[in-house]
């Protein structure tokens, strides 16, 4: 690897062991074996390497699932197996998640890092709704994925901040699928 690839990599594991407001460049530097010059020549700041790695971290989790969901794509059944897997994933200690929520509290204070985030949160919902729907994600179109994607990333955000807040009383799977069923049932009594 490059000293490109070693930042990123280091910049990930300082991320899940410290967060991103507590890693500092030399954090990063340390845990990657680089110096401090490249994370400028590479990445332009600190913040924006950050950024990347964060984008990473989401983009290499997978989920037990993955394209081996058993239940029929768009069904409860399919909605409850994807949840499942997905509040799996909150449920250990340095949760991805909590970094999530750390992040999406900065938001308005790192532009240059907010920028990539909000170009990743389309393909974050393209890929929910592929899960969820069965479909490839390069079938799911940019429409699909900024309205029935970004209802799912809204019910993600939820979550994690419940997760985050207190793990004890936050939802699991079957709740969010019977409050589904309970949505859908109004709606097409309506």
């Amino acid at each position: 690897m490059g000293h490109r690839e070693d930042l990123l990599e280091g910049a990930k594991r300082c991320l899940l062991e410290k967060g991103f407001l507590r890693t500092t460049a030399r954090d990063i530097v340390k845990e990657s074996g680089t110096n401090l010059a490249s994370i400028g020549y590479h990445y332009g700041s600190k913040d924006a390497l950050l950024g990347q790695a964060y984008i990473a971290l989401v983009e290499d989790m997978s989920f037990e699932g993955g394209d081996g969901f058993t239940a029929a794509p768009g069904s409860l059944e399919r909605f409850r197996e994807v949840w499942a897997n997905i509040v799996d994933t909150m449920r250990g200690p340095g949760s991805m998640w909590r970094l999530s929520l750390e992040i999406m509290g900065m938001g308005d204070q790192l532009p240059e890092v907010r920028d990539q985030l909000v170009r990743a949160q389309r393909e974050g919902g393209r890929g929910l709704v592929s899960m969820l729907m069965g479909v490839p994600e390069e079938e799911v179109t940019d429409e699909t994925a900024d309205t029935l994607g970004r209802f799912y990333l809204a019910l993600m955000t939820g979550l994690i901040g419940q997760w985050a807040f207190d793990p004890k009383s936050a939802p699991d799977a079957d709740t969010l699928t019977e409050g589904l069923r309970q949505v859908i049932e109004a709606a097409t009594r309506a």
